[in-house]
C-alpha cells in the first residue's frame, strides 16, 4: 500500500465497484477499490494509534471482508466509504479488546461500569428491607407470575428459554412478566 499513488472515486463509481465485485467477482473492480481506500484506511487506523505494520495488516483485512461481503452492500443504509469504514473501525475495536491494551480499554471505558464505593449501613439495612419487600409481593402474585419473574431475574434466563421450560408460549411469557411487573409495581407502591 506504500508507494501508490491515490486514486480518486466518486461516490457512483465506488456503488457500480462493489456491485460488480458482488455480482460477478470482478477482480479489477477490487482492484480499483483497493487502491482508493486501502491507503485511506491505513491513515485511519494509524490515527487511531495503530503502528504502520499493524494498520496495513487491518486495512487488508478490511478489503478481504469488502471482497467476501460485497453481496451484503446495500445502498439505501449508507455510501460505499461508510460501509468500508465501518468495518474498519469494527476489525480495529476487536484487535483492541483482543489484545487487551491499556489503550483499548481507556476507550472502551464507560464511567457507570465504575464500581459503586463500600455500602454503608444505612443503604444495606435499606436493602435487606426492599428485598424482603419484594419477596413478600411475589407471594401475592399468581404462581405462574411469579414463577416466570422468578426465572426472569433471579434465575437471568432469557424469555425464550422460559417458554421453552415451561412449556408455555413466548407471548405467554412476555404477556406473564408485563403483567406481574405491574402487579408487583402496584403492591410494592402500596407497602410504602
Amino acid at each position: 500500500m506504500t508507494g501508490k499513488a491515490r486514486t480518486v472515486l466518486s461516490a457512483d463509481d465506488a456503488r457500480r465497484l462493489v456491485a460488480a465485485v458482488a455480482v460477478e467477482r470482478d477482480r479489477a473492480a477490487f482492484a480499483q477499490l483497493f487502491s482508493h481506500y486501502g491507503p485511506r484506511l491505513k491513515a485511519f487506523m494509524m490515527r487511531g494509534g495503530l503502528s504502520a505494520s499493524a494498520a496495513e495488516e487491518l486495512a487488508q483485512e478490511t478489503m478481504l471482508l469488502v471482497w467476501r461481503k460485497a453481496g451484503y452492500f446495500n445502498a439505501e443504509r449508507g455510501g460505499v466509504s461508510t460501509w468500508i469504514f465501518t468495518i474498519a473501525r469494527n476489525l480495529r475495536i476487536d484487535r483492541l479488546r483482543r489484545e487487551k491494551r491499556p489503550r483499548a480499554n481507556a476507550e472502551l471505558f464507560d464511567p457507570s461500569d465504575e464500581p459503586d464505593g463500600p455500602a454503608t449501613g444505612e443503604a444495606v439495612l435499606m436493602a435487606v428491607q426492599r428485598e424482603e419487600q419484594v419477596r413478600a409481593a411475589l407471594e401475592l402474585l399468581s404462581h405462574e407470575q411469579a414463577e416466570v419473574l422468578r426465572l426472569s431475574f433471579f434465575g437471568d434466563k432469557p424469555q425464550s428459554e422460559i417458554a421453552s421450560e415451561l412449556g408455555i408460549p413466548l407471548g405467554t411469557v412476555k404477556s406473564r412478566v408485563r403483567l406481574a411487573l405491574g402487579r408487583l409495581r402496584h403492591i410494592l407502591d402500596d407497602l410504602k
